[in-house]
């Protein structure tokens, strides 16, 4: 106890640091780990057999006569315009082939200690989800040193509005954040969305962080660190999946 007092702030940076307590490899080796897996998720994703559909902008679009059980839609969405003073922020999003009934929504923000990864490589959880018929959403959000603390809370909190605005047919939303996602995530849940215009459904969350004002539970999962108790995500029987799947069944 009291430690942490006689220690210099690169002594308190090494202590804090999540991948210093991974038992699975060294604290460089497992950081790397976890990019590859979610970049190898992605290029999966890209392999023969999916559909890609860069711009579409409405469900009804993409929905109409597909019937192939394993093909899915990834479409951009585009957040702000040419008038904007802050650009525009791309959002991936993958639907379930048939999205032209009500779905349900599992908006992932990334980690990275608010300073590497993006949304690109947020997508590995979207096989077991839309085999469910869940559509996934990768949020972004400008990482240090380019964005500061209240920028990154402004634009992940923009993009959720945008989304429930440009997609009537949502039917719930469910937000997974790692990390320092898992902080953006909780800033969403305070949200007061007066100056958006739009009171976006949030039926659930799976974060790391409390969240006041929320009914919250604790899942302490063994044989997992910091890092693939997010990437197993991928694997339909993975405890966490189940427990998203179910959330969202209950609701």
């Amino acid at each position: 106890m009291g430690r942490w007092q006689d220690m210099d702030l690169e002594e308190l940076e090494e202590q804090y640091s999540p991948s210093r307590w991974s038992r699975r490899m060294d604290s460089e080796s497992v950081i790397q780990a976890h990019i590859d897996v979610t970049t190898a998720a992605l290029q999966e994703r890209r392999r023969p057999g999916l559909l890609h559909i860069p711009c579409c902008t409405s469900p009804m679009e993409m929905g109409m006569g597909r019937s192939l059980t394993f093909i899915f839609l990834r479409t951009l969405l585009k957040v702000g315009d040419e008038h904007s003073d802050r650009g525009a922020e791309v959002m991936p999003m993958c639907l379930p082939v048939l999205c032209c009934a009500a779905f349900p929504v599992f908006v992932y923000i990334h980690g990275g200690y608010w300073q590497c990864l993006s949304k690109d490589a947020s997508g590995f959880a979207a096989p077991a989800l839309l085999s469910q018929g869940v559509a996934v959403v990768a949020l972004g959000y400008d990482i240090a040193p380019k964005g500061h603390m209240d920028a990154m809370v402004l634009q992940v909190r923009r993009s959720l509005a945008f989304l429930v605005k440009q997609y009537h047919r949502i039917r719930g939303i469910y937000l997974c954040g790692h990390s320092a996602g898992a902080h953006l995530a909780a800033m969403v849940l305070s949200t007061d969305w007066t100056e958006f215009g739009v009171v976006p459904d949030i039926r659930g969350a799976v974060l790391a962080l409390r969240s006041a004002g929320w009914s919250v539970s604790l899942l302490d999962l063994a044989s997992v660190d910091h890092f693939d108790i997010i990437e197993k995500l991928s694997e339909e029987t993975y405890v966490l999946t189940q427990v998203i799947l179910n959330m969202i069944a209950r609701s």
